[in-house]
């Protein structure tokens, strides 16, 4: 979820779709989660549907720096056609 919010914050359904494979429930314990740990950020609007979304706090970003650093480092080993 860090790397998914490394561009910009992001709406609950954006978020579900940049994260192959989770579902509701995992996306929202882990979501909790990060917010009380202080990684993540959380606003909601007063709409209806209310619209909740999610971004990146500093030490969130500090901390998914190297791990940014780390999946661009797999996932470029890992593409077809790579080196290695």
């Amino acid at each position: 979820m860090l790397i998914s919010l490394r561009g910009s914050s992001l709406r609950f359904y954006e978020l579900r779709e940049s994260i192959q494979g989770i579902s509701e429930k995992m996306l929202a314990q882990t979501l909790r989660a990060l917010v009380q740990d202080g990684l993540v950020w959380r606003e909601v609007e007063p709409t209806t549907p209310p619209q909740v979304t999610y971004g990146l706090t500093g030490f969130g970003r500090d901390v998914g720096e190297p791990l940014t650093e780390l999946f661009d480092r797999i996932t470029r080993r890992l593409s077809p056609g790579s080196a290695g």
